[in-house]
């Protein structure tokens, strides 16, 4: 099930390098990565934000904000997107530079609705 979401993520989204689905212990439940996204160690790198997750989620209850909802990072060689699914876990989607943004964002979302359940506690 969950690799099935993850094609439809990158199949509708211009300029895709990879997703993910990860645990904030920084380990991937499932991943799907073309070739340029194997190349820039997507994998690594998705584990590497993970930090940067739980950060965002402290700083969201800190400052009384509230519970983080995605994360967007971008960097020169691709823009990375996190949204949260429950508590624990995140999905992750690594763009091109020139990918669409909107459009990732928005199959992100999609995905959130259809599996977060499955991460629920």
């Amino acid at each position: 099930m969950f690799k099935e979401v993850l094609e439809a993520i990158i199949e509708r989204t211009d300029g895709s390098l990879g997703a993910l689905i990860m645990g904030l212990d920084g380990i991937a439940v499932e991943r799907l990565l073309k070739e340029t996204g194997q190349e820039a160690n997507l994998d690594v790198a998705a584990a590497e934000f993970t930090s940067l997750v739980r950060s965002a989620q402290r700083a969201g209850k800190d400052t009384g904000l509230g519970d983080l909802r995605e994360l967007v990072i971008s960097l020169a060689g691709a823009v990375v997107l996190m949204r949260l699914l429950g508590r624990d876990y995140f999905v992750v989607l690594a763009i091109s530079p020139e990918g669409n943004l909107g459009r990732a964002r928005f199959e992100l979302r999609k995905a959130e609705l259809q599996i977060a359940s499955e991460f629920a506690l």
